[in-house]
């Protein structure tokens, strides 16, 4: 008996419920068109909210890195792995966020990983959106504290949840900021208002919201004006930022406290210098360019607004994350190869990632679409969703 025998039938499984997922392969550059298979197609699949993943300030910064620091780290960040570097981006976006320090790890999804199992235990309890990320859920899994789940975006659901802990565990209260699947922003003032009255901790998940919302892209605390009242701010360097990296922001003593108790921090070599300096020239040139930001904005109203005209759904998304929801996984995939077909590069989400009666085409918006790449993603929605999934 073959013992991977499971892995064929998982395959089989997958196809025939069609969510048998595939990897296109970009044949270009990241940006606002990519070629894949041999054409040129408006990208609109990409977490490259404001362009920089193709700037040529950023490939700069990353050759210039890579010339004088080497290729590689060589080391964890507690033993020979932190160059200079390192500290003078995690500085500069300590500055750029608004708080006191931060910490850079390999990834936003490590970062999740790493810090909830550092801030609670076994004897604690964790109360999360039940649409929190993967990576959430999985760092709540090792943290191996109590989960508890509220109604998405609820404060009531929220302060019920609190209600049934005991007033002596350690509570930690987590949330992304902007949710990835569905676009929406969660209602932090309300959240931090119910947290504050049962002295819990506040963890927010900007992956999608740094670059995005708030003064120049600082995320969704900034966008409230949260800054005393969210105790853990998670970001991303991965996407607006258009490099590769998360980090964990919030006050000096949380940052040294995590140096001593992240097991990805210590237990993972750190980031190339290629990569440090491409984020360190991602900050400087949001700094100096805000309007990127708004341009973002003004793309992501026109769009959404062509859709609306089309009379889609595109649920309840606030933000460049745009899902067109169709409701069945087999018109979701049909109609993101439709769309494919008329040049526009769009994939679909199904179960599990969404919930099985809520598959769609995910549209993500760019600074660097122009208004000629919008109007090819509207007009191609025109055609594919009469043809395919007609609302």
């Amino acid at each position: 008996m073959d013992p991977l025998a499971f892995t064929e039938t998982h395959l089989r499984d997958s196809r025939a419920r069609g969510a048998l997922r595939s990897m296109p392969v970009l044949q270009s550059a990241q940006g606002p068109r990519v070629r894949i298979e041999n054409r040129t197609l408006v990208n609109m699949s990409s977490n490259d909210y404001l362009g920089f993943a193709n700037d040529q300030e950023l490939r700069d910064a990353a050759a210039a890195g890579a010339s004088q620091w080497g290729s590689g780290a060589g080391a964890v960040r507690t033993i020979a792995g932190t160059f200079e570097l390192h500290e003078a981006l995690e500085h500069e976006i300590a500055t750029w966020k608004g708080v006191e320090a931060t910490l850079v790890l390999q990834s936003g999804f490590t970062a999740n990983l790493g810090v909830i199992p550092a801030l609670v235990g076994r004897d604690d309890v964790i109360i999360s959106d039940e649409l929190n990320h993967a990576s959430i859920i999985d760092g709540c899994r090792l943290s191996r504290a109590t989960v508890r789940r509220y109604a998405h975006a609820d404060p009531d659901s929220l302060r019920e949840q609190l209600r049934q802990c005991s007033p002596d565990q350690r509570k930690l209260v987590v949330t992304d900021g902007v949710f990835s699947m569905d676009g929406d922003i969660a209602p932090l003032p309300d959240l931090c208002t119910v947290a504050e009255e049962f002295g819990a901790i506040v963890m927010v998940d900007d992956a999608h919201a740094s670059g995005v919302l708030g003064h120049g892209g600082r995320g969704s605390t900034d966008h409230f004006g949260l800054h005393e009242r969210v105790h853990v701010q998670i970001g991303t360097l991965s996407k607006a930022l258009g490099s590769m990296g998360g980090y964990i922001a919030g006050s000096q003593a949380l940052r040294d406290y995590l140096v001593q108790t992240v097991r990805p921090l210590l237990f993972s070599t750190a980031h190339p210098p290629a990569v440090i300096e491409a984020s360190r020239a991602a900050i400087r040139v949001l700094s100096r360019q805000p309007e990127r930001v708004e341009h973002l904005w003004e793309n992501t109203r026109y769009f959404k607004t062509g859709l609306e005209k089309l009379g889609l759904d595109t649920g309840r998304s606030s933000t460049p994350i745009t899902p067109v929801i169709v409701g069945d996984a087999r018109k979701a995939h049909a109609l993101s190869d439709h769309l494919r077909e008329l040049g526009i590069f769009v994939q679909s989400v199904a179960f599990p990632t969404v919930p099985k009666d809520a598959a769609r085409v995910r549209a993500m918006v760019s600074a660097a679409h122009t208004r000629d790449d919008l109007d090819r993603a509207i007009d191609a929605f025109s055609v594919a969703t009469r043809n395919v999934a007609a609302p």
